[in-house]
């Protein structure tokens, strides 16, 4: 019996914590600047290419090159300016 409920218990944490790394990404609001005008307005920025670039917490969120260095940036989702950008450490 305490096999039982020791596996359940398991079973629960397991699929508990799973649940958070198989959520879903964020879609742009109706009121974004398309993704093709963010990458734009980054290129405008310095950016030499951009290597991802998705919605994500109200913002679009992404990474790319500038002055050769990988970067990751936050955009505003209405303006295209850049709100945060840092260079990546992975």
């Amino acid at each position: 019996m305490k096999f039982r409920t020791l596996a359940t218990v398991a079973l629960m944490l397991t699929v508990g914590l799973a649940g958070p790394a198989m959520a879903k990404k964020d879609k742009p609001g109706a009121d974004w600047i398309p993704a093709e005008q963010v990458k734009q307005k980054l290129m405008d920025a310095g950016y030499s290419s951009i290597t991802e670039l998705e919605a994500d917490d109200g913002h679009w969120e992404g990474e790319g090159l500038k002055n050769g260095v990988k970067m990751e940036f936050h955009v505003d989702p209405k303006t295209g300016a850049i709100t945060k950008e840092k260079p990546d450490k992975d």
